[in-house]
């Protein structure tokens, strides 16, 4: 009965202790896990600076656009200004030469 109970303490042993080194390989190990956390946050960071970039060239090139516009009206304004006062100096040279009463 002793040889029995041995040799049933001994396959368990030997069922665990393989068991343990089966596991050892796999992919499930903690090493492993850590290394899928880490690619996964690798995989998270970029995106994340993908993302960021993104935004920073849509804002980038909203902030163009305003200011492109803003200096497009500036000179339509100053054109306008420019045109008034060459029609003003006109009315003045036509009152000075008495084309106009």
């Amino acid at each position: 009965m002793n040889s029995i109970r041995r040799s049933r303490s001994l396959s368990f042993f030997l069922l665990a202790f393989s068991l343990h080194f089966l596991l050892g390989f796999s992919d499930d190990s903690p090493a492993s896990k850590d290394s899928k956390k880490t690619e996964h946050h690798a995989a998270r960071s970029t995106s994340t600076i993908i993302a960021i970039v993104l935004i920073g060239l849509v804002l980038f090139s909203l902030f163009s656009f305003i200011l492109f516009k803003l200096w497009r009206k500036k000179k339509r304004e100053e054109q306008y200004a420019r045109l008034l006062k060459l029609f003003e100096e006109d009315d003045e040279l036509e009152l000075e030469l008495g084309l106009r009463d």
